[in-house]
């Protein structure tokens, strides 16, 4: 059985951890593939792929985390190799050019819930839980979770979840800003596949660009942010989407972007 699955209809990819007998828990290969696939990805045009969903198989997790018999051999050198490669996957989701939706339905803890910080957008079964629990086992978050989780919800939360490693539930998860939308665990992938659809209709540049912005712009101070900003925001007025756009409003129609 493959260690991801792989769709890609209707310029919507998704892509499914396929371990639901260990709770989807990541390993080198599922890492290795998933690092693939967001290349894969990164280099489509709009025509082919607009929006991806990261899920989970099963009906138990998002992931588990990393899988602890991988990790439990580990020396100083193959941990930094270890933490290497997880976070260059997650900034390779994070930077594949199109919104990454997690559909996430069930546990998302340690890395699982790493790979979910990475995506754009959370939408949660209500059953879900989430946690960083990695001081349990004498360890920190090494996928980026001590740098997004706090980008997301503020320091105080964060470290609030990395020095306890409590879990909490999808409803607190979303006061927290952690998670987007919180439905029905059976309408998870499907809410994630509407969403997806509906941003897939947008002007894809212009959808990149405020990916870039955000992305990038959380890095910068404030004034070079702005400058960002208005860079992208002029590029995008020699697009042919721009003009798409505008004549659409303009004629009162529905526009036909086609990332250009």
């Amino acid at each position: 059985m493959p260690p991801t699955i792989f769709e890609l209809r209707d310029r919507v990819a998704v892509v499914h951890l396929n371990r639901p007998e260990k709770l989807n828990a990541l390993t080198r290969e599922m890492m290795e593939r998933l690092a693939k696939l967001f290349s894969y990805i990164k280099r489509q045009t709009p025509e082919q792929c607009r929006a991806v969903i990261l899920t989970g198989a099963g009906e138990s997790a998002f992931s588990a985390g990393t899988d602890i018999s991988e990790l439990a051999p580990l020396d100083k050198e193959g941990a930094r190799a270890l933490a290497e490669r997880g976070q260059e996957v997650c900034n390779r989701i994070e930077n594949c050019g199109v919104p990454v939706i997690a559909a996430i339905n069930g546990a998302a803890l340690g890395g699982g819930l790493e790979l979910a910080l990475a995506c754009h957008l959370r939408i949660a079964s209500v059953n879900a839980r989430f946690g960083l629990p990695e001081v349990k086992l004498g360890v920190i978050p090494a996928y980026g979770g001590t740098q997004r989780l706090a980008r997301i919800t503020g320091t105080g939360r964060a470290q609030h979840l990395m020095l306890t490693g409590e879990t909490i539930s999808a409803e607190e998860a979303r006061l927290m800003g952690l998670v987007n939308r919180v439905v029905e665990p059976e309408r998870v992938l499907a809410e994630a596949l509407s969403l997806a659809e509906e941003i897939a209709q947008l002007a894809p540049l212009a959808i990149r660009a405020c990916l870039e912005a955000v992305t990038q712009g959380l890095d910068l101070p404030l004034e070079e942010g702005l400058k960002l900003e208005r860079e992208l925001f002029s590029q995008l007025f020699a697009t042919e989407d721009m003009r798409e756009g505008t004549l659409a409003f303009l004629e009162k129609r529905a526009p036909a972007f086609k990332g250009k």
